[in-house]
């Protein structure tokens, strides 16, 4: 498949290029949640109507922009891997047939499906991209300056996670028994708590998994406060936050006879700050965490030219925990702070904006 998207058709370019010209439709998270409190085989048909004309926009803006980055970014294997699943996702959305009633609405469903599983490796291919283009340039440049590609990671990251929020919400609205307080993707009553404690577990257990032990973990806050948000975007968060804190940690205390200090969370009405004493960042540092170009850690690649990214599970590496991160907080209008002090130890304060009566589009 990916050598014919390589030839890709003159015809197929074109016709991503003419529907990344048009203008995208924002959609609100009340719309979503409102829409979504009543999945009726009506309402579906009428999402998928929407998403028929609107997903091609933006997959192809995507596509579109992958063929034209800066450094020579785009014909790095990996991107040209990503280009690849972009060009097949609009080619399958675009040339879906007219969908009229319930049958044809469910064969969307199942198509949109198949897209959002292709795309599931996206961020560990780009990053890849990133790290091939990383150690072809010139030593001498400071690639945390290289803004062109920011800003562009920014937008197509930020962009994937409305198309994946878009299609993940019509497909969760087919369950025929959806859990308690869940609208598709969006929990009425999460509890920030409960989540804190499953993202906690799983990168525990590939701090065990890399290191051979684990600091503790110590969740303080009321597992009893909810309130609207989509679980799996926390999740991601704290996952990627209490990662950062374990390692800082266990490599600060690996030679140490004294007992590795435990990561601390604290989960309070819209914030959640993770806390360790791993040591710190260093001041030069603190500047380009939110760079995707910068890591504390060791290059993947130095290690193994021929890294694959949709199998490799490392703890670090690819300097795209913390940018990921802050751009999920904010694609609900939050955020995420990092205050270090070198030498003693890092917190990380999450803010989260409650998911209530927002009309605002989301991106």
């Amino acid at each position: 498949m990916a050598a014919t998207i390589k030839k890709a058709s003159k015809d197929l370019i074109d016709e991503a290029r003419k529907w990344a010209a048009m203008k995208q439709t924002g959609v609100s998270l009340r719309y979503m949640t409102e829409f979504g409190s009543r999945p009726t085989p009506r309402n579906l048909l009428i999402s998928a109507q929407f998403l028929h004309k609107e997903l091609p926009i933006r997959v192809a803006r995507r596509a579109v922009e992958l063929e034209s980055l800066p450094y020579g970014l785009s014909l790095k294997p990996a991107v040209l891997k990503v280009r690849d699943w972009y060009l097949e996702s609009f080619r399958d959305i675009r040339y879906f047939p007219e969908i009229k009633d319930n049958i044809d609405e469910l064969d969307f469903t199942q198509m949109i499906k198949m897209v959002k599983v292709r795309h599931n490796n996206v961020v560990p291919m780009m990053a890849l991209g990133v790290q091939q283009l990383k150690k072809d340039l010139n030593p001498k440049i400071v690639y945390e300056d290289l803004d062109e590609i920011h800003q562009f990671l920014d937008r197509f990251y930020m962009s994937r996670i409305g198309i994946r929020m878009l299609i993940g919400q019509h497909v969760a609205l087919h369950d025929p028994d959806p859990p308690p307080d869940c609208v598709g993707y969006i929990h009425t009553k999460m509890s920030p708590v409960e989540v804190a404690r499953s993202a906690s577990e799983d990168a525990r257990s590939i701090c065990l998994q890399e290191y051979g032990s684990a600091p503790d973990i110590n969740i303080y806050g009321d597992p009893k406060l909810t309130f609207p948000y989509v679980p799996t975007h926390l999740h991601l968060m704290v996952f990627e936050l209490v990662k950062n804190s374990l390692r800082a940690v266990q490599e600060q205390y690996m030679d140490s006879d004294k007992v590795a200090p435990p990561v601390r969370i604290i989960v309070a009405d819209g914030l959640e700050d993770v806390s360790d004493e791993g040591g710190g960042i260093a001041r030069s540092g603190l500047s380009k965490i939110f760079t995707y170009l910068y890591s504390t850690a060791k290059n993947p690649l130095d290690d193994q030219s021929d890294v694959d990214p949709e199998t490799a599970t490392t703890m670090a590496g690819y300097g795209y925990g913390l940018p990921i991160s802050r751009l999920y907080a904010r694609y609900f209008g939050g955020d995420l702070q990092i205050i270090s002090m070198e030498g003693y130890g890092t917190d990380a304060y999450l803010h989260l904006s409650r998911l209530g009566d927002s009309q605002e589009p989301l991106p």
